[in-house]
């Protein structure tokens, strides 16, 4: 963990956060990403080299540009307050600033958090800066605790997905496992879809197409997983 946090750039970062809006529309579940499906950014954002001179003072989800800024040096000092580190973590994410949200997440982690809810964040928190063992590590500890919380286990079977070494059998079982206890959950459907078709399964994947029609046939994630077939 890097104990010298560099907050000379405070005033840029505040900037481009303003400028980011945050529109998570389906959530991190719904989202199998990379090299079968191109997803398309939730949000617009300001890239991290733009300078922030011209950036006023607006509200970012309804907080104020000195709140932002308030949030960052909290985070700096109080080393040992597990919200803050992840605050700032998050706030860097918006930007993409992914080295610098990771080093909030990882003095998070020092701070070993045993509350269900802030274990599952972590470990929303390394998957989104792509992270991909370190969120299964926090996700399985939340599982441990409530081993039917079907978005959890969905985005630990993602995690499979998406890292740099893919283990789609256990991808794929762990999407099982919560349709076991959620047959008609849009999102564990979709990436099911998604792990079936990389594996090459193509009458598995349209057969879980047909369940994921059945629950939402107008869905957003019925439309997206044709489009993907259709570009096979």
């Amino acid at each position: 963990m890097q104990k010298n946090i560099l907050f000379g750039v405070i005033g840029l970062v505040v900037g481009l956060i303003v400028g980011f809006i945050t529109a998570n529309s389906i959530n991190r579940s719904a989202i199998s990403q990379q090299n079968t499906a191109q997803v398309q950014t939730n949000a617009p954002f300001l890239n991290p080299q733009t300078q922030s001179s011209d950036i006023k003072e607006q509200p970012l989800q309804g907080k104020p540009l000195p709140e932002v800024s308030e949030k960052l040096d909290k985070a700096k000092n109080e080393p040992n307050n597990f919200d803050a580190q992840l605050e700032a973590g998050n706030l860097y994410v918006k930007i993409q600033a992914f080295d610098k949200a990771q080093e909030f997440y990882s003095r998070a982690e020092q701070l070993k958090p045993s509350d269900y809810e802030k274990i599952v964040q972590l470990g929303n928190g390394f998957f989104d800066i792509g992270k991909f063992e370190k969120a299964e590590k926090w996700y399985e500890q939340a599982l441990a605790k409530k081993p039917d919380d079907v978005n959890v286990r969905t985005d630990l079977g993602i995690t499979f997905v998406e890292r740099e070494n893919p283990d789609l059998d256990r991808a794929v079982k762990e999407f099982q496992t919560s349709l076991e206890t959620n047959p008609r959950h849009e999102s564990t459907l979709y990436n099911l879809a998604v792990a079936y078709l990389k594996k090459g399964k193509f009458e598995e994947t349209q057969q879980v197409l047909r369940q994921l029609e059945d629950v939402n046939p107008q869905g957003q994630l019925v439309k997206r997983l044709k489009q993907i077939l259709v570009n096979k």
